[in-house]
């Protein structure tokens, strides 16, 4: 089923991250990490879809997708970026597998966090946050989405990595398979893994060679 919906509000979040707020179809539901298809409601964007994943709380009286510009690809998130308040997207049903089944480690690299975002939002809200440890990898420190808010949610359990600026108080290097076994020595708990694919798969494949069960693993297969 599809829905034609009005932009309320649009803000700035980083340099190239915009969140934006629509409205929010009557009946219309989501869990915690799930996203849907979006397209522009505009003369040939119609059918030009993308995923995003919802960032609100599904009880708020509005949807919120926080998006990441990709000015080389001269496509969707570019249009996306140039919308304003009263501009119009189509909506799509809802789809994803990434779910909160416990307590765990998040692994997230660049706008992969956003499932992870109303996930941990969600878990602030029922005071369960605790017990949960974020590693975030990014190029810049520049380019970290709502890191005050996720410092705010998890404290020093919030871990901010940067693999191309070296900075006091962040850890530089690559989230790899030598991270995972020295940072993440509980094998027992969950892994939350998301980001772009090639980092995906090798995580994956690095959490299963330290050990863990691989039903301990949480992706959007």
């Amino acid at each position: 089923m599809q829905h034609i919906v009005k932009i309320s509000e649009v803000f700035q979040v980083t340099h190239d991250v915009k969140c934006f707020r629509l409205e929010k179809p009557e009946g219309y539901s989501f869990h915690p990490g799930q996203a849907t298809d979006l397209s522009i409601h505009q003369p040939g964007m119609e059918e030009e879809t993308r995923p995003f994943t919802f960032t609100a709380l599904a009880d708020k009286p509005y949807l919120e997708f926080t998006i990441k510009r990709y000015p080389d690809h001269h496509g969707i998130t570019d249009r996306l970026h140039q919308l304003k308040p009263g501009d119009e997207l189509i909506l799509r049903d809802v789809w994803g597998a990434i779910e909160y089944q416990g307590a765990g480690y998040f692994i997230a690299g660049g706008a992969g966090i956003t499932p992870f975002i109303a996930i941990l939002r969600s878990l602030q809200a029922q005071k369960k946050a605790a017990g949960n440890k974020l590693f975030f990898s990014n190029k810049t420190s520049s380019d970290i989405i709502y890191k005050e808010e996720l410092e705010n949610i998890l404290g020093a359990d919030a871990v901010f990595v940067l693999t191309r600026e070296q900075k006091e108080g962040y850890i530089h290097g690559r989230i790899d398979a030598d991270f995972i076994r020295t940072k993440m020595t509980d094998l027992k708990k969950l892994f939350y893994i998301c980001g772009p694919d090639p980092m995906v798969n090798e995580l994956v494949n690095a959490v299963r060679e330290a050990g863990a069960s691989p039903e301990a693993l949480v992706f959007e297969k």
